[in-house]
């Protein structure tokens, strides 16, 4: 008997030895073969939440602790701007400029505008009526601009601010997170990340979803498209909806076992590119869609968590953390 065991034994290792090897491969991504992000040095140690252009050298970037700052050279280098806001301070959560027409909301309730692409700044008063806090503004053009509270409040404005028309007559509740994506289209996630709700202009109310796993969400946004949603989920999940039925979603992956517990935010540079952050100085890409990833290294020594990327174009883009952390996207 035990001269059959002994290779039997043998052999129960060497498979072991192989599911240990596959799995770490799988732990562990590839490095990327360049780094295409430049630390870019702030006059702060805020952290951050949004950044916005005029045009493509004229920039502005908000955070917390009343934090505004301006680049004129494209996001090179930042200069602290300061406001007359009275004692408070405020958390600025969302900047968003259509040429000279620009727009920033914080909170406690702040609304602030300019038509000089900055120069100078007004406050337009809010109703002690208006469901929740400003969460995220965006610029439509010349004197509109259509606002998001958190709770999912919907308002337009055709006239720089002197009224708001209500867009949905039902809020979704506090939120976690809001995105808007570039034709109109809304996407919450609640505040627990136990589902999440989509509007769309015409609609007289947002629509729930149950999540579709037992991981809750951490947040989620549109494809380059415009049609499709991506979603990252705690534990490092992330997953993609179908481009022709957005409410059937594909295969969950976890590009990375060892690290991707902490993912944050997803981004697209193309329609092919994705950029995904995370806490620690995370960042991965794929540039397949999603199907495959690969790490960049360089960034791992960044002591800073990456709460949010942005692409303004696939030649602009920016990575905002906390303590002044901001990464500034360098085309090869």
């Amino acid at each position: 008997m035990y001269p059959i065991l002994k290779p039997l034994r043998q052999i129960a290792l060497i498979l072991v030895a192989v599911l240990l090897c596959s799995s770490c491969a799988k732990a562990y991504l590839p490095p990327l073969s360049y780094n295409p992000w430049q630390v870019v040095s702030l006059p702060t140690e805020a952290t951050l939440a949004d950044v916005a252009f005029a045009d493509a050298q004229k920039g502005w970037l908000v955070g917390n602790n009343s934090t505004l700052l301006q680049t004129t050279d494209g996001g090179q280098t930042w200069e602290q701007r300061n406001l007359d806001l009275g004692d408070g301070k405020y958390t600025f959560t969302s900047v968003s400029f259509s040429g000279n027409n620009g727009w920033i909301v914080g909170q406690p309730a702040l609304l602030l505008h300019t038509t000089d692409g900055g120069k100078s700044w007004s406050r337009i008063p809010l109703s002690e009526k208006l469901p929740g806090a400003p969460y995220m503004i965006t610029a439509l053009g010349e004197k509109v601009a259509e606002m998001a509270t958190d709770v999912g409040a919907i308002y337009r404005t055709q006239d720089n601010g002197k009224s708001w028309q209500a867009m949905v007559q039902e809020a979704v509740g506090v939120s976690r997170g809001i995105e808007r994506s570039p034709d109109g289209k809304y996407v919450a996630v609640s505040a627990r990340g136990s589902f999440y709700s989509t509007w769309q202009p015409g609609q007289t109310a947002w629509q729930p979803y149950n999540r579709n796993s037992s991981r809750r969400l951490q947040s989620m946004g549109f494809g380059k498209d415009s049609n499709h949603l991506w979603l990252v989920a705690r534990g490092g999940m992330v997953q993609f909806s179908d481009e022709q039925e957005p409410e059937k979603w594909g295969e969950a992956v976890t590009p990375e076992f060892a690290t991707s517990w902490g993912l944050l935010d997803l981004a697209y540079r193309t329609p092919d590119e994705v950029w995904v952050s995370g806490g620690s100085g995370n960042l991965l890409a794929s540039f397949d869609g999603g199907q495959t990833w690969q790490k960049d290294r360089e960034i791992e020594s960044v002591p800073s968590n990456l709460y949010k990327i942005v692409f303004l174009s696939p030649e602009q883009g920016f990575v905002l953390g906390q303590r002044g952390t901001l990464l500034k996207y360098n085309p090869a």
